[in-house]
C-alpha cells in the first residue's frame, strides 16, 4: 500500500485505456491530481470523466509521445494546469508487428522504436527538469518481461523494451543525487484492449501466452496499477534503477 500521496500530481501517458487508465485511477483514490495524455484525445477525456465522477481532480491532454514537441507540450500544460510534477507513469506504448526478422517491415520497426522507446526518452527529457525545479520527483517507465527476455517474432517490441530497462537505470544514475527515483515497470501479458487486440490479430498465440504464465492466466490490470502508485509513493523512497516484475512466474522459469 502506497502512503499519503494526497495533492500530489501525477501524469500518465496512454492514460485512456488499459494500465494506463487503471493506474490514473488508482492515483486519484490516493488524492493524487492526473494528468492524462493519450493519442486518443477522447479515450483520455473518459478517464478523465471517470476521475471526476468519483470526486478527484484531472486533466486530459492530447500527446503523440513520439513527437518532442507534443511530449514538452505535455509536461508543460500538466505543471501550467497543476503547478508542478510529483509523478510520472511512461506508460504510453504500442505492440508492433509480429514477424521474423527478415519479414519485418522497417517503416514498422521504426514506428514501434519511436513510440515505445524514444518516447520514453522524450518523457524524461521534459519531465525532468520540472522535478529538479521542485527539488524531486519519481518516474516509473513501462518495459515489459520482453525487455528481459528474448521474444520470437518480436523484434522491434523486444528491443524497445530492452532499451526502456537499460535507459532506465541510466537515468536513475544520472539523477540519484538529485531526489529524482526512476524505475521500470516489467509486466507479462496483462487483459488490456492493446492484449485482446493483439489475439484478434494472432488467434494461435492465445493458448501459447496463458501457458507461459506458471500461474494460468494472465494478469489484470489492477493487479498492475497498485505497484505503480506504490513505485512513486514515499514508500519506495529507497527504489531507484529497479526493473519492477509482475508476470504470474513467466521469468522465474
Amino acid at each position: 500500500m502506497a502512503g499519503d500521496m494526497k495533492g500530489k500530481v501525477a501524469l500518465v501517458t496512454g492514460g485512456g485505456s488499459g494500465i494506463g487508465r487503471a493506474t490514473a485511477l488508482a492515483f486519484a483514490r490516493k488524492g493524487v491530481r492526473v494528468a492524462l495524455a493519450d493519442v486518443v484525445f477522447e479515450a483520455a477525456n473518459r478517464t478523465v470523466g471517470m476521475i471526476k465522477e468519483a470526486g478527484g481532480e484531472a486533466v486530459a491532454i492530447l500527446c503523440d509521445v513520439a513527437k518532442s514537441a507534443e511530449v514538452k507540450v505535455m509536461v508543460d500544460k500538466t505543471v501550467e494546469h497543476f503547478g508542478r510534477l510529483d509523478c510520472a507513469f511512461n506508460n504510453a506504448g504500442i505492440e508492433g508487428q509480429m514477424a521474423p526478422i527478415v519479414d519485418y517491415d522497417e517503416d514498422a520497426w521504426n514506428r514501434i522504436i519511436a513510440v515505445n522507446l524514444t518516447g520514453v526518452w522524450l518523457c524524461m527529457k521534459y519531465e525532468i527538469p520540472a522535478m529538479l525545479r521542485q527539488g524531486g520527483g519519481a518516474i516509473v517507465n513501462t518495459a515489459s518481461v520482453a525487455g528481459h527476455i528474448g521474444t520470437p517474432q518480436a523484434t522491434g517490441y523486444t528491443a524497445a523494451k530492452h532499451g526502456v530497462v537499460g535507459l532506465t537505470k541510466t537515468v536513475a544514475l544520472e539523477y540519484a543525487t538529485s531526489r529524482i527515483r526512476v524505475n521500470a515497470l516489467c509486466p507479462g501479458a496483462i487483459r488490456t484492449e492493446l492484449w485482446e487486440a493483439g489475439i484478434k490479430k494472432y488467434p494461435h498465440m492465445t493458448q501459447f501466452i496463458r501457458d507461459s504464465h506458471p500461474v494460468g492466466r494472465i494478469g489484470e490490470v489492477d493487479e498492475v496499477a497498485g505497484a505503480v502508485v506504490w513505485m512513486c509513493s514515499d514508500e519506495a523512497s529507497f527504489m531507484t534503477g529497479a526493473s519492477m516484475i509482475i508476470d504470474g512466474g513467466l521469468t522465474a522459469r
